[in-house]
């Protein structure tokens, strides 16, 4: 287990580090994004499309169980995260602009640092 604060902040380093890492590795599947003449009806006229390299849009983010662990407290004092709903607490990925697939890649890359650490973390992602 990771003894102080400055251990947790080569933890929280490390974790960012394979996030980093994860995220620039993933590879999002393109989007083909459509404005239709009618945008209620799919079947009309394409009006223009274009590619979204970046794949879907979404949110990612890592919860720290429970809340009340040294690990929850420095990413809340240090790193900005805050309280989750239904517990524990959240720290979001801001990194990877709005790319899903690379967010989540970040995510789950980060919480297997903080587990392989001995800290109850899971990663978490939605699309937008």
């Amino acid at each position: 287990m990771v003894a102080g604060t400055a251990e947790l902040g080569t933890l929280f380093a490390k974790a960012h580090e394979a996030g980093l890492a994860a995220g620039a590795a993933a590879a999002p599947a393109p989007m083909v994004v459509s404005e239709h003449d009618n945008p209620l009806d799919d079947a009309s006229p394409a009006v223009q499309s274009w590619v979204e390299p970046a794949g879907l849009c979404g949110f990612a983010w890592v919860t720290l169980r429970p809340g009340t662990s040294r690990a929850a407290k420095f990413a809340k004092k240090k790193l900005g995260a805050r309280a989750a709903y239904g517990g524990g607490t959240q720290l979001w990925v801001h990194e990877f602009g709005q790319s899903v697939t690379r967010k989540g890649a970040y995510a789950r890359a980060f919480a297997t640092v903080l587990s392989e650490a001995g800290f109850t973390a899971y990663a978490g992602s939605r699309l937008d």
